[in-house]
């Protein structure tokens, strides 16, 4: 039995001795460096007209006319409704008599006064006649006063029975018709919206305005200051506005109930091709990130605590990266930690490797026409992807 034994030993040994190494596998890499990238935070917005201005009547009555078509654009100074006058002309003559009344009154009074002066120095009437003179003629002027001032209101009542277009603009459907009582003041007529310019409201939320200022505070954001930021709009089909908006206003404090904090864009609107209440997204321009390190969509994987790459070390040895992705760039990753310049990371290939194996690193082959600026190796041209988690 032993002999027999011995010879199958020998064999084995052999056959084990025959097995070739694993060879090293060649995998593609790209040399990342860091570089100077536009940051353009996108958000959504929605659009406002820069002036909406509420047409109402200031004084109460029937309304007679409408003379805009509605929906249409309209000059400042464009007759709009007739409210019934004729009640306000009778309110005009009726206070035109009370101030000619008053007039009267008021020169009787100065003539009055004027026969009994001289007399009180001859005696012939009393202190008392000379004061009532003069009491009469001041309240005979302030009768005038009051005349007049209803003059003033009934001038101005008839005169607002005809409600003009204050601001150019386009117009709403008119909310009332003829013969409805219009209340002064109160009821809603219509409204006129100026378009040019066009505003686009949009919100920031808190962790990310905190972010941006710590950024800007360490240089890693440089570029405009706050209110030279520009806006482009991109339309929910894709297309992109061709007019550039400039930053307007951006909220002293943040919302309590969404902890955002609201900001405001101005667009010129020559086309009137912005409308009131569009849904859009608003790209802000003039800021640059420095220190922005590139790496292809495809280096990036989703590990067990967030994303990770594959680096090659000075030994040619496979190490896991945790890295932080913050947004991608066509068919790149923008990488704010866990990187340095020099770094090789693997592109390609990540089936054949394993944390701590020894690898063949080679260029990127398809990276040298499409490479950054500042980084020796890009990504394939294709769409960019969240990571994908690791096999």
């Amino acid at each position: 039995m032993m002999a027999v034994g011995a010879p199958m030993l020998v064999g084995c040994k052999q056959e084990a001795a025959s097995t070739p190494a694993r060879p090293i596998p060649s995998v593609p890499v790209v040399t990342v460096s860091s570089q100077t990238m536009p940051d353009e935070p996108e958000f959504i917005g929605q659009t406002e007209a820069s002036r909406p201005v509420e047409i109402r009547s200031q004084v109460t009555g029937i309304l007679k006319e409408r003379f805009f078509a509605e929906g249409r654009d309209v000059k400042k100074g464009d007759r709009l409704y007739q409210i019934d006058p004729i009640p306000f002309k009778a309110a005009v003559s009726s206070a035109s008599a009370r101030v000619a009344q008053a007039e009267a009154r008021l020169v009787q009074a100065r003539q009055n006064f004027a026969r009994v002066k001289p007399l009180l120095e001859e005696q012939a009437v009393s202190q008392k006649d000379v004061d009532d003179a003069v009491a009469e003629e001041l309240a005979a002027k302030a009768a005038l006063e009051a005349a007049k001032g209803d003059l003033v209101k009934s001038k101005f009542d008839l005169d607002n029975t005809l409600i003009l277009a204050p601001i150019s603009g386009r117009i709403e459907r008119s909310r009332l018709y003829e013969g409805r009582l219009i209340a002064a003041q109160s009821d809603l007529l219509t409204t006129i919206h100026q378009l040019n310019p066009m505003y686009v409201n949009a919100s920031a939320p808190e962790a990310f305005v905190l972010k941006r200022g710590r950024e800007r505070a360490s240089n890693r954001i440089q570029g405009a200051s706050l209110y030279e930021l520009r806006g482009v709009i991109t339309f929910t089909d894709g297309s992109v506005y061709p007019h550039e908006g400039k930053l307007d206003l951006l909220e002293v404090g943040a919302r309590s109930a969404t902890g955002t904090r609201d900001f405001r864009v101005a667009f010129p609107n020559p086309d009137s091709a912005l409308f009131p209440g569009q849904f859009v997204k608003i790209r802000i321009l003039g800021s640059v990130r420095t220190g922005v390190i590139l790496v292809p969509q495809s280096a990036v994987q989703q590990g067990p605590k967030g994303s990770i790459v594959f680096v090659v070390g000075a030994d040619n040895k496979v190490e896991i990266r945790p890295v932080q992705a913050t947004s991608w760039r066509g068919s790149q990753w923008s990488i704010e930690e866990g990187l340095r310049d020099g770094d090789r990371v693997v592109v390609e290939g990540l089936h054949l490797i394993t944390p701590g194996a020894p690898v063949n690193p080679v260029p990127y082959k398809d990276a040298a026409a499409s490479a950054a600026p500042g980084q020796r190796g890009d990504a394939k041209s294709e769409s960019a992807t969240k990571p994908e988690p690791v096999k």
